[in-house]
């Protein structure tokens, strides 16, 4: 029992109120409060005063443990623990509406590039510029999303899931790769067929929201 468990004991077996005990000691009742709920404790000539009034020796009160506090870094990890425990399924939510989303913008800025250019005669320097702020824009969403998340303990699951995405990518990669120099070498339109590279970009974050959708709906069925 600690210093305010036992002081709140001593006042209910006294039939005592905090007002009438802090009138008693010349302190305010919030005082005798926080004694009581260990905010504070009871200064050194308060001691001898509380004694008296619930008839008890110096020792005995003084004997009462304070209350144990874990450590700072112990109540952070726990604290952090729970909060990861509470918010992975979000984070996960969060995710793949932000790469689903994202995959749309990429969609979107490409669509935009194919169609103002040729079709509605648009400044091609205009249109590039409005294309590039759209896959910026999408790409610092997933950016900044992936470095403001948590992290968590991945799974075995989760880590071969990784391993194929990386997989399947590097292969993506290396076959668009390969058509941009095909293309580029044929066409001779280097000024355009960099945009096969944001293709790729697009595919790789397409391949990851089919993952995420997928252990999505196992999740569901479990």
């Amino acid at each position: 029992m600690n210093i305010g468990e036992k002081l709140f004991e001593l006042r209910k077996q006294k039939n005592l109120s905090q007002e009438e005990v802090a009138e008693k000691l010349n302190v305010t009742r919030q005082t005798v409060s926080k004694w009581e709920t260990n905010q504070s404790t009871p200064d050194f000539d308060k001691i001898i005063p509380l004694c008296e009034l619930f008839g008890i020796g110096a020792e005995e009160l003084l004997n009462a443990k304070k209350p144990e506090e874990k450590p700072k870094e112990e109540q952070n990890n726990k604290q952090e623990e729970s909060q990861k425990t509470l918010t992975k399924e979000e984070v996960k939510m969060k995710s793949a509406e932000v790469v689903s989303t994202s995959v749309f913008i990429y969609i979107a800025a490409v669509a935009f590039l194919m169609v103002t250019i040729p079709v509605l005669r648009i400044n091609p320097i205009v249109a590039s510029a409005i294309f590039l702020c759209l896959i910026a824009w999408s790409t610092a969403r997933i950016i900044k999303h992936y470095m403001s998340v948590p992290k968590f303990e991945k799974t075995k699951e989760e880590k071969k899931e990784e391993k194929i995405i990386k997989q399947i990518n590097g292969i993506i990669g290396t076959i668009c790769t390969v058509i941009y120099f095909i293309i580029s070498f044929a066409t001779m339109a280097w000024h355009i067929t960099w945009v096969i590279f944001i293709i790729d970009g697009l595919i790789c974050q397409i391949v990851k929201l089919f993952f995420m959708l997928s252990e999505k709906e196992e999740e569901d069925e479990k």
